[in-house]
């Protein structure tokens, strides 16, 4: 380690220490903030393995997120087991669309914190509506560095006694809704929510259920990044259940009269 001879901090209480006008080096990186795009250190902007579309409805007394299980690296189906909804603690669950590299890095993150706060043992933890407002701070501070976490994520909690359910995107635009869906399902599946919750505004558990599995059976029938395996997360007063591996039943023999289908 070499002392800036350009700094005014005392070299020998801050070696290497920053020098006005001029970049700091921290210790042990070996890397210097010069590159050929004139100074600008760039990193991937391109996900690699994303993840499709995630659903997100408002019952009568919880509130549902329903998912596939595909990890798409490219336009090949890969990752078959990926779980892209997650419990945070027993009121908040999370899903994620886009770049699972970056998801399974905020997962990392959401866990810590989750530790931190039952070594702190103080009666809080961590709510739907906090949780949401701090992705909001995270994501907004990654895009305003030019380097965002490629997702959007649902988070889909109990507070207070009532559902909530709120989105966030990789630009860090955040908003609440009774139904939210993200990826291809924002154009494919939220008309059906939208009219399902028309029909029926007070949804049962199980109204809620079958309307999310219509909607999934359909992203399967229409996006060709979705897999017939899923996963569905429901949040009441009594905690969060998530199950995984759902398989649908689906009928194709509308395929025949497809022109080209062989």
């Amino acid at each position: 380690m070499y002392a800036n001879p350009n700094s005014i901090i005392n070299p020998s209480l801050w070696p290497n220490g920053p020098a006005p006008g001029c970049f700091f080096n921290f210790p042990g990186t070996g890397v210097t903030p010069t590159t050929s795009n004139g100074g600008i250190i760039t990193r991937t902007q391109s996900p690699v393995t994303t993840g499709t579309s995630i659903l997100g409805l408002i019952f009568d007394g919880g509130v549902m997120l329903a998912g596939d299980m595909l990890g798409s690296y490219g336009s090949m189906a890969k990752f078959r087991s990926i779980e892209r909804i997650i419990k945070v603690n027993n009121s908040t669950v999370l899903g994620a669309t886009g770049d699972i590299a970056d998801f399974q890095h905020l997962q990392s993150i959401i866990e810590q914190k989750v530790i931190d706060e039952d070594c702190a043992d103080d009666g809080f933890t961590l709510k739907p509506k906090a949780l949401h407002t701090w992705l909001t701070r995270v994501l907004y501070n990654r895009r305003s560095k030019f380097d965002p976490l490629w997702n959007t994520f649902l988070v889909a909690g109990i507070e207070d006694g009532e559902p909530y359910l709120g989105c966030v995107d990789k630009i860090g635009t955040a908003f609440s809704d009774s139904k939210i869906a993200t990826g291809y399902g924002a154009h494919i599946a939220l008309p059906l929510m939208r009219e399902g919750l028309e029909k029926k505004p007070q949804m049962t558990q199980e109204e809620a259920r079958a309307l999310l599995i219509n909607c999934l059976r359909v992203l399967f029938y229409r996006d060709c990044r979705a897999l017939n395996k899923h996963q569905i997360a429901t949040i009441t007063k009594e905690g969060v259940t998530i199950e995984n591996n759902i398989e649908l039943d689906t009928n194709w023999e509308v395929a025949n009269f497809v022109v080209g289908y062989e």
